[in-house]
């Protein structure tokens, strides 16, 4: 029988830069890895169910887009594995809609907004005050990704009817837009990614979505600490080795989480694609990622 220390599904080209970091990282510690792609899934599966192969922990980067290889996911949980990022956990925190209401249990600002029930569940539409949502806002599927399902400049109840009937069975938010304040000319957007402790906070403007790092300067001069206080108490809430969030300094000064929490980010490196994240973020994710399984196979 074949036994490796970690294994790693993946089925991007864009997260070759990634991958190569984390293989790297873990080969620093001695921790055998196993690649899982969609070019090998067959014969690791065969030889899962055959006993022929184990491995001690795993990582999905996968079975979000290809449920092919949610058969690696049970395997993992079923046999005991470490999970960087359990799917359970990853399930529990994709519903923005339990994520809102969960930030705001837990102290933390959100924009306005409107949790509607499934339309399979609830197909009138109750009476709504949208007035507190402004001229006009966003209308989001709970479960959606990638944009999906997402209208970004409603203005009545009829659009938000409509938008309901696209994804039944899923809740739905209504939600007021944010504008964010301008710093010295600078948007006050922020992608911020959380990583086993580590908080790395970026520029973001929403027009570009090109990363800048925020540097211990602008945390001074802007008065940026809360995004890092942010960030550590929605891992609390979400329970994930790795996410990120969106978060804006408002014209009030306040700070609200806008796009709570998103495991599996996108994690192009910035030296080969311009709104990709920095390399040197990118390395230390891995890193870190490397250390916490070590640590759990030790």
């Amino acid at each position: 029988m074949t036994e490796f220390d970690v294994a790693v599904a993946w089925n991007w080209h864009h997260d070759a830069g990634f991958i190569g970091f984390f293989r790297q990282a873990c080969e620093a510690r001695s921790l055998s890895v196993l690649e899982i792609t969609p070019d090998n899934l067959e014969t690791v599966s065969e030889a899962l169910a055959a006993g022929q192969l184990v491995f001690r922990s795993f990582m999905n980067r996968a079975a979000d887009t290809d449920s092919r290889f949610l058969s690696l996911v049970r395997w993992a949980r079923d046999n005991g594995a470490f999970r960087v990022n359990p799917h359970e956990q990853e399930s529990y925190s994709a519903d923005k809609a339990t994520m809102h209401l969960e930030l705001i249990s837990a102290g933390l600002h959100t924009p306005y907004t409107i949790i509607l029930a499934p339309f399979s569940e609830q197909p009138q539409l109750p009476d709504l005050d949208l007035a507190p949502l402004g001229d006009s806002f966003a209308i989001k599927p709970a479960l959606g990704g990638g944009g999906q399902g997402v209208v970004l400049e409603a203005t009545n109840r009829d659009q938000v009817q409509q938008a309901r009937q696209l994804f039944p069975e899923d809740k739905y938010l209504v939600q007021a837009h944010v504008e964010p304040k301008l710093l010295e000319g600078r948007p006050a957007w922020f992608r911020v990614i959380y990583c086993v402790g580590e908080v790395f906070v970026s520029w973001w403007p929403p027009e570009t979505h090109v990363y800048h790092p925020v540097t211990k300067e602008d945390v001074v001069r802007y008065g940026l600490g809360a995004l890092y206080d942010m960030a550590v108490r929605i891992s609390d809430v979400c329970n994930l080795h790795l996410f990120s969030t969106e978060i804006a300094l408002t014209l009030d000064d306040k700070f609200l989480a806008v796009d709570y929490v998103n495991d599996q980010i996108d994690l192009r490196l910035q030296a080969q694609a311009v709104d990709g994240v920095p390399d040197a973020i990118v390395q230390e994710i891995a890193d870190r990622l490397a250390g916490l399984v070590a640590g759990a196979l030790e």
